[in-house]
Formats: structure tokens, C-alpha cells, sequence
């Protein structure tokens, strides 16, 4: 925090998710975020697979006229830069943290999703203690 600074200000939104969790650098962040909005479809496999991960955990999805859920498109965002080894920089991660359940809840952290997130995070409590 800067010297006198307010304790009222707002964090910025990779502190915040840092803050919560997080374990992405803060250039990954930035980048997800900005594809997710570029994003127009996601792969079946990942929409399938966050529906049933959703579903599961009593999460409602929405269903929007003009795309995807922004839950789903960052999941399927981070399973493309952090699963598919393309640029072999994906080893800056532990691998607990690239399987399907910690990429969703890395999504509904980067969303500040907070109330998505404990409901995850309850059913899936494993997610929470992997790599500290």
C-alpha cells in the first residue's frame, strides 16, 4: 500500500484476486481477461465440462442471447493458455493448478464471482489447500 494512502480505496482487480487466492501472474491475468472479451464461442469440451463443474456446485449459469457466460469464456480461456503447453511457458504453474476444478475456480476468482466461488470452493474444499 502507498504511504497515506486511503484504507477506503479500492484495490485494483489483480489485488484483489491475488488477494483471494489467486495464483496466476499478472500478466496471465491481464491477458485472460482481455481474450475472454475477444472470445465469441469455447470449445464444446470446456463448456460441457464448466456446466457439469456449475451444476455440481448449485452455480446457475446464464444464458445470454448475445454470448457465452463470462465464467465459462475465462475457463475456457484458461484451459486453453494453461493446459495446452503451446509456448512451453505452462510450467510456471504447479500442475494441481491446471486440472479442470482450480482452472473454473481461477475463473470465478478473476470475475470476483465471490458467492460462485464459495460454493465451489465447498464442494471442491481440496481446491483451496493445493499448492500452499
Amino acid at each position: 500500500m502507498n504511504p497515506g494512502a486511503s484504507l477506503e480505496a479500492p484495490q485494483n482487480d489483480y489485488e484483489k484476486y491475488r488477494n483471494a487466492g489467486g495464483f496466476l501472474s499478472e500478466a496471465d491475468f491481464a491477458n485472460a481477461l482481455a481474450e475472454v472479451k475477444a472470445r465469441r464461442t469455447v470449445e464444446p469440451h470446456s463448456l460441457s465440462q464448466a456446466e457439469g463443474m456449475a451444476k455440481a456446485a448449485g452455480i446457475v449459469l446464464e444464458s445470454r442471447e448475445e454470448g457465452i457466460d463470462p465464467r465459462v469464456a475465462l475457463y475456457d480461456v484458461l484451459h486453453d493458455m494453461l493446459r495446452v503447453d503451446t509456448q512451453g511457458d505452462v510450467k510456471r504453474y504447479h500442475h494441481s493448478q491446471l486440472s479442470d476444478q482450480p482452472l473454473f475456480a481461477e475463473a470465478l476468482r478473476m470475475l470476483d464471482d465471490t458467492e460462485s466461488l464459495a460454493k465451489f470452493l465447498k464442494m471442491h474444499s481440496a481446491i483451496s489447500r493445493e499448492g500452499k
